[in-house]
C-alpha cells in the first residue's frame, strides 16, 4: 500500500551491545530491572548503543464523534472544543506535564464540531466530527487515508526538527467508545470485555455504551476484515491522524510513546498496517480501561507505569518521559567499573 511508509527493521546487535555496556556499569548485572530492557529496546530501535537523552514532542489530537449522540459519556460534546481552547492557553494537565518534562506540545484539531481558532492549534481537520457508526461508516475510507497521510507528514516534520521521542495524546468526547469498537473488531473481543467507564460513566451508561459498540460492529460488519477499513468504519478522525503519526515516527527511527486506551487503539491499527512499527513503540502506562489492557497484551507491550490514570491528553506519556530519558542518561553518563576504579564481581 503506497500510503504506508517503509519502516526499517530494528538492529538487535545494537541492543546486545547496549546490554554489554550496561553490564559494565558500576552496578550488579540486571539491577536496573525494566530500565535495562528499555535501554536495549531503544538502542535496537535507534540502531546504536551510543545513547543519550532524546528531545521529545507530544502530539495531542482532538476530534468529535458521532458516538456522543448516543449518550455514552458523562460530559457534553461541547467539552471537546472547550478543552482544545484550554490546551491552547496552557491550562490543561498535559500543558503542565510537558512543561515539567521539557517536551514540545503539538495540539491538533482533526475535526472538532466547531473549529477553534488559535495560533497554537494546528488545523488538520478531516470534517466537523465523524458520523454515527451505528448507521454506517464513521468516516469514508478517503478520510481515513487523508488522516493517516497528514499524521505521517506531521511526524516527518517533528523528526526533522530533532524529536527522537514522539508521544501520542488525544481528546474527544466519545472517543473511548471508538477505541472500544476498534478493539472489539481487531483483537477481536466481545464489546463487554473492552468497554470501560471512560470519563466516569455509571452502570446504566456503561451498558448503553456496550450496546452502542455492538450496533456499530453489526452496522459495519462488511468493513471489519482489514485494519484500514475498520478504522474508517469505527474510529475517529483523531485516531486516523495518530495512526499516521505512529507510522511516520517509527519510519523515521523515533520512539513512539503511547498514552492510554485511545492512542493504543490507534497504535493497534498502525501495527496491523505495518507490523514493524511495534518494535519502536513503548507503552507509557496502563489505564483502568479493560480494552487498554487487552490491547497492550495483544501487542506484547509492558507499560512503564500503572497509576490508575484515565485522563488521556497524553498525560501518561508525559509522566513516562523522565523515565525514558533517565534510563538513557544512565547509559550515557554512568561510569563503568574500570572508569571508576571499582572492583567488579
Amino acid at each position: 500500500m503506497g500510503l504506508i511508509p517503509k519502516i526499517p527493521p530494528v538492529d538487535p546487535r545494537a541492543g546486545r551491545e547496549a546490554q554489554a555496556r550496561l553490564d559494565a556499569k558500576t552496578k550488579p548485572k540486571g539491577s536496573l530491572g525494566k530500565l535495562e530492557d528499555l535501554v536495549t529496546r531503544i538502542a535496537a530501535a535507534r540502531g546504536t548503543a551510543e545513547l543519550h537523552p532524546l528531545r521529545a514532542a507530544i502530539v495531542v489530537v482532538a476530534a468529535d464523534h458521532g458516538y456522543a449522540a448516543e449518550g455514552v459519556s458523562a460530559y457534553p460534546q461541547s467539552v471537546t472544543a472547550q478543552m482544545l481552547e484550554n490546551f491552547a492557553t496552557g491550562g490543561a494537565a498535559i500543558n503542565v506535564l510537558t512543561r515539567e518534562a521539557g517536551a514540545r506540545l503539538v495540539v491538533v484539531d482533526a475535526g472538532v464540531l466547531e473549529p477553534v481558532q488559535h495560533p497554537d492549534i494546528r488545523s488538520l481537520r478531516l470534517g466537523p466530527g465523524t458520523a454515527s457508526a451505528l448507521a454506517g461508516p464513521a468516516m469514508s475510507l478517503a478520510a481515513a487515508q487523508a488522516g493517516i497521510a497528514a499524521g505521517i507528514a506531521l511526524a516527518d516534520e517533528l523528526i526533522a526538527d530533532g524529536a527522537g521521542i514522539v508521544g501520542l495524546g488525544e481528546m474527544g468526547i466519545g472517543n473511548t467508545t471508538a477505541a472500544s469498537a476498534l478493539a472489539a473488531a481487531l483483537l477481536p473481543a466481545d464489546p463487554e470485555h473492552v468497554c470501560g467507564r471512560g470519563t466516569g460513566i455509571d452502570d446504566e451508561t456503561l451498558s448503553r455504551k456496550v450496546e452502542v459498540v455492538r450496533r456499530a460492529l453489526a452496522a459495519n460488519a462488511d468493513a471489519l476484515g482489514e485494519p484500514l477499513s475498520a478504522l474508517g468504519a469505527l474510529g475517529g478522525f483523531e485516531q486516523a491522524i495518530l495512526v499516521g503519526v505512529a507510522l511516520g515516527a517509527t519510519a523515521g527511527g523515533a520512539v513512539v510513546l503511547l498514552d492510554g486506551f485511545v492512542t493504543s487503539a490507534a497504535a493497534l491499527v498502525a501495527v496491523r498496517l505495518a507490523p514493524a512499527a511495534l518494535d519502536r513503540m513503548v507503552a507509557a502506562h496502563r489505564s483502568p480501561e479493560p480494552g487498554h489492557g487487552a490491547i497492550l497484551e495483544a501487542l506484547g507491550l509492558r507499560p512503564l507505569l500503572d497509576l490508575g490514570l484515565r485522563l488521556g491528553e497524553g498525560t501518561g506519556a508525559a509522566l513516562a518521559l523522565p523515565i525514558l530519558n533517565g534510563a538513557l542518561a544512565l547509559m550515557d553518563e554512568m561510569a563503568t567499573f574500570e572508569e571508576a576504579g571499582v572492583s567488579s564481581r
